[in-house]
């Protein structure tokens, strides 16, 4: 019976060519990117869920609490992890690892010095680490690895990257040109899915000879955001119990400050994901793209309803005579069913071979290495059986049972009308879900790209346009004062400015502040910018009152923002000048006011802000450029920079370039909602395309009535027109107020953001109707020039 079913079927579609390719066409769109969000959200979700001892292991991070508002770090001080382990019981092990990322590798060797400039940078790691985290070494013992000064283990991946095919063990490799580190141990690569990039791991002991300001015994002072501590809690030991001790904890060891550091315990799994602390991706924005990939499928089953009931008239002859012969309706039921199964299957099958197009487009986007493979991924074929079960019942179950439902004397008569079919209702109310969803899409499409236009286009309150930055990678005054002067009689290089970081960055310095020598360090932080006397001239910096600081090494002088200013209580900016600032213990006097400029992302308050001359704390140069002639420029830098640091990797990147990546995952989002639109439209306009095909079949006669009674082709195109207005219409009404909640609360995230005007929503039902004119002008146009006469004499 069941093999009678599939044969019938595939004669069924073969003999409806075009309603069988658009219903597998609108099926396989919505499942490719069921697919591809399936295997992301998969992903995302399994980020460190790898560790045996998962729900047991934590990482200690820091909130901080003040009168401006606080902050939060995923850091600790540098003392924390001591401190906790020999004062509570509550861990099973403590390990302190602390990262620095973007670092130099060189290999020694007689012939040539091999240098690699790594990303992921280096983590000084105790050894208790890999008792926490499934690590595994494939060369080495993990209990002796880190034991000694100036040991590390790698990855496999970076031991065939140095050495090639040699035993790594023993090996040498050179930390940023100053110590050298013997390689007792090779770590297995890392999977994808850890939040733990780092391949590198020196020894704990080492620290002191690289940053002996984080190896100190009793650094409680302030927080290196990448001073990690895990912690191993004991079986049987709830986080509830930590956190109750921690206020105690702070009191302890930050005395007077202990309402400013709050001390709390983040599961490992739960590091991806929280926006506090560094997280990659929010879940909410997970369940957002699972909703998309729901609703997807959903529009297109509605198509598969609206299709399948339209064709459904053309078979009332075939199910009439099937029940005139016995054929019982639970049987047709299951007869249509079948139909569905075999287009959800070829359905599913196309959505494969195009999902397996668009992952690497996906891979390119987020910087991951997803594979489709069916057969090797068992989530994945789970997900596939449901979907393709609950597909064929949510899109079959419908119009298997209207058709059931003939009455084999009015099929047979070809008297079954649309009111035997459902009627339009039900159509309706299907195509304005359609609607809803992809004018939601639309307008999300809009308010995301509307934001990153005014991320990009507003004014920075300092030039980011044609400046070079180039890596700083030794304060040696000698070597800087003569690249100074090379770097400037380049033609075309405008300024040189020597810094800490451009005036936009992610990597930012705060600390306390006291001004005009009063008794107490004033209620908010203050964010420190080194730089030289030119990085006014280079980022076109604006003063308003004051003057620039004079050249100089050392900190003598400093500038101020406006918002420290307005933090002090003070209006005019000339109230500053000459005043005396202490920061990081120094004092000097204030010379000059700057006009505000941006020291984030718009994510953020422009941040009370001082600029002093550092020579220490430099690293990075920025070079403004003209731009006539810039590829005899990027050269001649790359040409001063290395003869000036050999021994280093040259590097450059434009400032722009790095403004842009603030705004990194929202412009992937960006390309994610804009596609996602896009399919939605393209499902939308196929069933747009069964409704009117449905609706020229029953107003065959009402045409034909109307041209014979003088109406005009604009009348009859009208007919259609002003049904699919109305549908519209009372879609934009649904999806307006809740793409408008949606788009609002993601707007919420940027302290300067642009404004939900109507200009976007009217923009999105403009597209909405022009879209719909476009899909069904065809079928409309068609039946409205048909001769009366065929319509009139049809039967």
């Amino acid at each position: 019976m069941i093999r009678n079913y599939f044969k019938i079927a595939f004669r069924n579609l073969q003999r409806n060519r075009v309603f069988a390719t658009i219903n597998v066409l609108g099926l396989a769109l919505g499942i490719t990117c069921a697919i591809l969000i399936f295997k992301m959200v998969n992903y995302h979700l399994s980020f460190d869920t790898f560790h045996s001892k998962s729900d047991r292991i934590y990482r200690i991070v820091t909130e901080f609490r003040g009168e401006d508002g606080g902050g939060h770090s995923p850091g600790v001080p540098s003392s924390l992890p001591k401190a906790f382990r020999n004062d509570y019981t509550f861990a099973e092990k403590v390990a302190r690892v602390i990262t620095f990322d973007n670092q130099l590798i060189s290999i020694p060797s007689e012939k040539e010095i091999k240098k690699f400039q790594e990303e992921r940078g280096v983590a000084f790691a105790e050894s208790e680490l890999f008792d926490m985290l499934d690590f595994p070494l494939e060369k080495g013992d993990k209990k002796t690895a880190l034991a000694e000064p100036n040991s590390a283990i790698i990855t496999a991946q970076l031991a065939q990257k140095y050495f090639g095919d040699e035993n790594p063990l023993d090996k040498t490799i050179r930390l940023d040109n100053r110590i050298d580190l013997k390689i007792t141990g090779v770590l297995k690569n890392l999977p994808e899915n850890t939040d733990r990039r780092q391949e590198i791991y020196i020894s704990n002991s080492t620290l002191e000879t690289y940053a002996k300001w984080l190896a100190a015994e009793d650094n409680w002072s302030g927080v290196y955001s990448e001073t990690h501590c895990f912690v191993l809690l004991k079986k049987g030991t709830q986080a509830a119990q930590v956190e109750k001790a921690f206020p105690e904890f702070s009191k302890k060891y930050h005395g007077e400050d202990a309402d400013t550091y709050w001390y709390h315990l983040q599961p490992i799994v739960d590091m991806h994901f929280n926006p506090d602390y560094n997280g990659y991706v929010e879940k909410r924005n997970l369940w957002a793209l699972s909703l998309i990939g729901l609703f997807l499928i959903i529009t297109a089953c509605v198509n598969f309803v609206n299709l399948a009931t339209a064709q459904a008239l053309n078979r009332s002859k075939e199910v009439g005579v099937r029940k005139v012969l016995g054929g019982h309706p639970r049987q047709l039921f299951w007869q249509f069913l079948s139909e569905t199964a075999v287009i959800t299957g070829f359905s599913i099958i196309a959505a494969y071979f195009l999902s397996q197009l668009a992952m690497p487009f996906l891979n390119d986007w987020f910087d991951t290495n997803l594979k489709i493979n069916l057969l090797q991924d068992t989530p994945l074929l789970a997900f596939l059986s449901i979907l393709l079960v609950t597909v064929v019942f949510l899109a079959g179950s419908y119009p298997g049972l209207v058709i059931a439902g003939f009455r084999p004397a009015l099929a047979l008569k070809s008297k079954i009308t649309q009111q035997h079919v459902g009627g339009f209702s039900l159509r309706r109310v299907l195509v304005i879900g359609q609607f809803a969803i992809s004018q939601a899409l639309i307008i999300g499409t809009i308010v995301i790209a509307s934001q990153m236009q005014f991320s990009k286009k507003t004014d920075l309150g300092f030039n980011k346009d044609a400046v070079v930055m180039l890596p700083l990678p030794q304060n040696d005054l000698a070597k800087t004062s003569t690249l100074r002067s090379k770097l400037s009689q380049v033609p075309g290089v405008e300024s040189v400015s020597f810094c800490f970081q451009a005036p936009a960055a992610n990597s930012n310095n705060s600390t306390d502040v006291r001004f005009d020598n009063r008794a107490e360090d004033e209620p908010f932080s203050i964010n420190t910018k080194a730089a030289d006397a030119d990085y006014l001239s280079t980022f076109d910096l604006k003063l308003i009152a004051g003057r620039n600081i004079i050249q100089s090494d050392t900190i003598r002088e400093y500038l101020v923002n406006e918002a420290f200013v307005k933090r002090l209580g003070l209006t005019n900016p000339e109230d500053v000048i000459n005043k005396n600032l202490r920061v990081w213990g120094n004092d000097a006097l204030i010379v000059g006011v700057v006009k505000d400029f941006y020291t984030y992302s718009f994510r953020a308050n422009i941040a009370p802000t001082c600029i002093m001359s550092s020579y220490d704390n430099y690293m990075n140069i920025g070079v403004k450029i003209n731009t006539s002639n810039v590829k005899n420029i990027l050269a001649a830098l790359e040409k001063n920079w290395s003869e000036t640091y050999p021994e280093f990797v040259y590097d450059h990147q434009f400032l722009d370039e790095r403004i842009a990546e603030f705004y990194a995952l929202d412009d992937i989002m960006l390309k994610l909602i804009q596609s996602f639109a896009l399919i939605a439209i393209l499902i939308g306009c196929l069933g747009l395309y069964g409704l009117v095909s449905f609706m020229a079949v029953q107003k065959t006669k009402e045409i034909g009535v109307r041209k014979v009674l003088g109406a005009s082709v604009s009348d009859i195109l009208w007919l259609f027109g002003k049904e699919f207005s109305r549908l519209i219409v009372v879609a934009f009404v649904i999806a307006a107020p809740v793409a408008w909640y949606v788009m609002n609360g993601w707007l919420q995230e940027f302290e300067f953001r642009i404004n939900l005007g109507a200009s976007i929503f009217m923009a999105a039902i403009a597209g909405t109707f022009v879209v719909a004119a476009v899909t069904v002008g065809y079928q409309s146009l068609k039946s409205a020039t048909t001769n009366p006469v065929d319509s009139l004499k049809s039967e």
